[in-house]
């Protein structure tokens, strides 16, 4: 008897505090109710606030602008420095007498030539014949090579590096062929050999881009023949595109693996904005097994125009082609 009275008390007080927790559990999902609508009212006023604020300092309180309108933006404000920078050597050409663009840069009380083109031969120790061959057929040389670079504005060197033996005889076989005809530039952070071409290749665009401001910058192979008045006709084309890339633009399947666009070897121009690319970032470029494939991995993703030309297949000499295999 006792037992079930001890039964029924403790069934009467948990009856008595379901309610109770009900009523607690209830009054606690209340507040927590407001205390997130709260917060989420702050978090949008907040929004609000800095939206409006954005709006006050950037002026575009009205009216959002995209991407591509800002693209445009920014393209009108180029072609208006570039507009303002043509009348300006428009007016410098009137005074000079309608000189040629490229004809004379000044420089305080000096006046110099300033490049169309700086081309550079590739050659090597052993290839003397090769470099003969160049000077008789296209290469003008002493007064006359000195005549190409005042009159036409394009600069032609032999590149070459150093020996890994630095000082040996093919060191000094090179700098005593150029005491004579002054037509190289040798580089001398670079050690010559047949593997590290594509780091020569990068290394004389980043030194021609140093060392003369030129429009654009060329390499060539020394078994390369060159028409240069065909090529500074075909260069007048391309001034006005700031990043280019021009040559036998060459793109297909290797092993089964599609490999990126690039130019062939023999003959390939680049403009002034693209080596001064690679001479800052000469450094962290990688070289490949070939050059013409180095170079085309080093524009990948730049903004930079592809100009498959003709003219430079060299190879196959196609009509009206400026370059040719010796």
């Amino acid at each position: 008897m006792q037992i079930r009275e001890g039964g029924t008390r403790r069934g009467a007080a948990s009856a008595a505090r379901s309610p109770m927790s009900a009523m607690m559990l209830a009054m606690f999902a209340t507040m927590a109710s407001f205390y997130v609508a709260g917060r989420l009212w702050q978090d949008a006023q907040n929004r609000v606030y800095l939206i409006k604020e954005l709006d006050r300092r950037t002026g575009q309180g009205h009216s959002a602008i995209s991407v591509d309108d800002t693209l445009k933006v920014v393209a009108c404000r180029q072609q208006a420095k570039r507009l303002a920078s043509l009348e300006m050597e428009l007016a410098a050409a009137k005074h000079e007498g309608f000189v040629g663009k490229y004809t004379y840069e000044t420089n305080g009380t000096n006046s110099r030539k300033r490049p169309l083109i700086v081309i550079g031969i590739m050659t090597s120790f052993g290839r003397k014949n090769y470099r003969d061959a160049v000077r008789k057929s296209w290469l003008p040389t002493g007064s006359m090579l000195k005549k190409l670079e005042e009159e036409k504005g394009i600069v032609v060197r032999f590149i070459v590096g150093r020996s890994v033996n630095q000082g040996d005889a093919s060191d000094r076989e090179i700098d005593e062929e150029n005491r004579s005809t002054k037509d190289f530039m040798i580089l001398d952070d670079h050690t010559e050999s047949e593997e590290e071409s594509p780091k020569k290749t990068k290394s004389f665009f980043a030194n021609a881009a140093e060392s003369f401001d030129a429009e654009f910058y060329a390499k060539v192979n020394d078994d390369i023949y060159i028409n240069v008045d065909t090529l500074s006709a075909m260069l007048k084309e391309h001034w006005d595109k700031p990043r280019v890339y021009i040559g036998c633009m060459k793109s297909g399947e290797v092993f089964s693996e599609s490999y990126f666009r690039h130019a062939s070897g023999e003959m390939l121009v680049i403009s002034k904005a693209v080596a001064q690319f690679i001479s800052i970032n000469r450094s962290v470029l990688r070289t490949y097994a070939h050059d013409d494939v180095s170079v085309g991995s080093w524009l990948i993703g730049l903004a930079v125009k592809h100009v498959n030309e003709a003219k430079l297949c060299c190879s196959s000499w196609p009509s009206g082609a400026l370059c040719s295999a010796l």
